[in-house]
């Protein structure tokens, strides 16, 4: 895919951020911040999904050690259903923290979807309309995180931990503590389907083809080189003349859309809807964004080591689940991994620039 450099220039001296100087050198500087756009940290990045790589492979050999019936290719594509609703929500993740954001309130949103498409559902609605309305909700809700953190100038952490509770909220009102389900077959049992010929199961396909498109936004467009600029320093970006609240506010609605699908997804494998579902998935996406690479400051991270991190952690909670290990240690094993995606990649960091302090002492003196 080719793209075209959209021609960028200085924006006026009252939008210059503080700190940036208004000089033709300072512009410049910018637009070289800009232009970087991650592609300076893709060697660490690779490395990292290399050792992503290596860590699934553990997980395998793990797995059938813990359990004799694990392996069999077509329980291991099944058991895949069990997470790809985690791995919906972690793709939009991963561009918000790229982007030096976070959305704690994705899983809570699906939820709202979710019951907004069950009340419609059973009000009479067709089926396929009730979840064209959930998707278009996801939108809108997710559209209003991105308006309130750039317009407001809030912290996305503070908004989305209130609509975190906004939304669930919503959805409890509508619903209550109560259910809705017989939903007719054409919707219902999506994991029970397959791609024709094959035994990949449909939740599979559906996260490979999203996999695939947000992959190519990221990493072969120039609103990708964006996303990427804007983590690695915003004012920069501003400066260089990036429409970065528009960037942030198509994140925030992409991360609505999908949460509203992998809800969508949810409620077809499970056959049914209430206000607490996909409780804690905000949590599973941003442990498989972070582990899968992305910078929590913003500015690092790929959709490919985000897959490989989604297999991991769920390969890993199907295998231990196989091999009857306790639900409290299933959740430290996850625990311990992200730990080791955070400090692994800054204890290296640090014996490197300390490696070439050292270096450059050495030849000074």
């Amino acid at each position: 895919m080719t793209t075209t450099q959209t021609p960028l220039t200085p924006v006026d001296e009252a939008e210059a951020p503080d700190g940036i100087e208004l000089t033709p050198a300072g512009y410049w500087a910018a637009r070289a911040a800009l232009g970087a756009g991650g592609r300076g940290r893709r060697g660490a990045l690779a490395r990292w999904e290399v050792l992503l790589v290596v860590l699934l492979g553990g997980v395998l050999v793990l797995n059938v050690l813990l359990s004799p019936y694990f392996w069999d290719a077509g329980s291991i594509l099944d058991d895949t259903s069990t997470f790809m609703e985690v791995g919906l929500m972690a793709l939009p993740m991963t561009l918000i923290i790229i982007a030096g954001h976070i959305d704690l309130s994705i899983a809570s949103n699906g939820a709202l979807c979710a019951i907004i498409f069950a009340t419609r559902f059973q009000a009479g609605w067709n089926v396929w309309a009730a979840a064209g309305l959930a998707l278009l909700i996801g939108v809108v809700a997710g559209v209003a995180n991105g308006l309130i953190v750039t317009k407001l100038r809030l912290p996305s952490l503070v908004v989305t931990l209130g609509t975190y509770a906004l939304y669930r909220g919503l959805a409890n009102g509508l619903l209550g503590s109560g259910e809705v389900s017989s939903f007719p077959g054409a919707f219902a049992g999506i994991d029970t389907r397959y791609l024709p010929g094959t035994h990949v199961p449909a939740p599979l396909v559906i996260f490979a083809i999203a996999a695939l498109l947000v992959g190519l936004l990221l990493h072969t467009t120039v609103f990708g080189r964006y996303i990427y600029a804007v983590g690695n320093n915003v004012d920069a970006s501003r400066y260089a003349g990036v429409a970065v609240d528009r960037i942030v506010i198509v994140l925030f609605g992409l991360s609505g859309f999908f949460a509203a699908l992998a809800t969508l997804v949810l409620v077809s494998r499970l056959q049914t809807a209430r206000s607490d579902i996909g409780t804690g998935f905000e949590l599973q996406a941003i442990t498989a964004a972070v582990l899968g690479g992305a910078n929590i400051f913003g500015g690092e991270g790929s959709i490919p080591g985000t897959v490989l991190a989604v297999f991991i952690i769920g390969l890993l909670g199907n295998g231990m689940t196989l091999g009857n290990v306790p639900a409290e240690v299933q959740t430290i094993a996850v625990g311990a991994l992200l730990i080791l995606s955070i400090l692994v990649p800054s204890l290296t960091k640090r014996a490197r620039t300390a490696l070439s302090r050292r270096k450059g002492g050495g030849r000074s003196s």
